[in-house]
């Protein structure tokens, strides 16, 4: 569950149409985390990894990198989704050590061979009902040393990518503010929160690093359609478009279009974004 949006997404909606959503957008939606996935790769690449769990894995982007830089290593990825798994196992064909199941992190369970010694994750941790105990439940599942690394977004006025289109929704169809720790993409942007989340879930060492990066929402011969299309499908325009009427809803995909226009440069429409890079370990 790799993207954002500014209302927590149930358990159900990524197993329907949230999941359906993302499962046919993951193309667009690695392409906007490319500088992201770099940084991860950049840091997984120092790391000595014989077994890997990829949390919240979305189609599979994080566990291929890996899989395929470290052809010694077995990686597992889990979603609730099972359109996201579907495109993932599909991504996955020809690698005989990347596997992909539809589960819940908060409540697997490895087998006694299978415990990772890294426990990782682009942006899927943030959705957890109850993330003390979701947290807790991996550090007991991993093998004694195991590290963490996992991306989460920091607040929406550090992300620019989100703000600005959020700007653009009425006020009659913006609905009340969300719950800042309410599970969705933003609930893990207080970094003293999430520090306290895996304290409490028994992790030491844990670190919270701000990381800021461009996310593309639009390229190809119409960057502009693009990205109008990917505000649409994925994100907080993508919810409030879903509620509106013909008419609001083409304002509002004018307004995209404009905000996309201003954003592009050289072809492509990116936006600042912002995330923490948060590791721990297992003692």
């Amino acid at each position: 569950m790799a993207g954002a949006d500014t209302t927590g997404v149930a358990t159900q909606e990524w197993q329907g149409r949230v999941g359906r959503s993302w499962a046919d957008e993951w193309q667009r939606t690695d392409r906007s985390f490319t500088h992201l996935t770099a940084e991860l790769e950049r840091r997984l690449s120092g790391m000595d990894v014989h077994s890997a769990l990829d949390v919240g894995c979305g189609a599979g982007e994080l566990s291929l990198a890996l899989a395929r830089c470290n052809p010694d290593a077995q990686v597992l990825g889990v979603d609730v989704s099972p359109d996201l798994v579907a495109v993932a196992r599909q991504r996955a064909a020809g690698l005989s050590n990347v596997h992909f199941e539809l589960a819940d992190a908060s409540s697997w369970q490895p087998s006694a061979y299978e415990r990772p010694d890294l426990v990782m994750s682009r942006h899927g941790v943030m959705f957890f009902a109850d993330p003390v105990a979701a947290f807790r439940n991996l550090h007991q599942a991993c093998a004694v040393d195991a590290g963490l690394l996992f991306s989460c977004f920091r607040g929406i006025e550090h992300n620019p990518f989100f703000a600005e289109a959020v700007r653009l929704i009425p006020a009659d169809a913006a609905g009340p503010p969300p719950d800042p720790n309410a599970p969705g993409p933003f609930a893990f942007a207080d970094s003293e929160r999430v520090k306290r989340i895996l304290a409490g879930a028994g992790w030491k060492h844990i670190a919270c690093e701000p990381f800021d990066f461009t996310m593309i929402a639009g390229a190809g011969d119409r960057p502009v359609e693009d990205a109008v299309h990917y505000f649409s499908r994925i994100g907080p325009a993508a919810r409030a478009l879903a509620a509106m009427g013909g008419g609001e809803r083409q304002a509002m995909q004018a307004g995209l279009a404009e905000l996309a226009r201003r954003h592009l440069n050289e072809g492509v429409v990116a936006l600042g974004a912002s995330v923490w890079i948060v590791t721990a370990a297992r003692d």
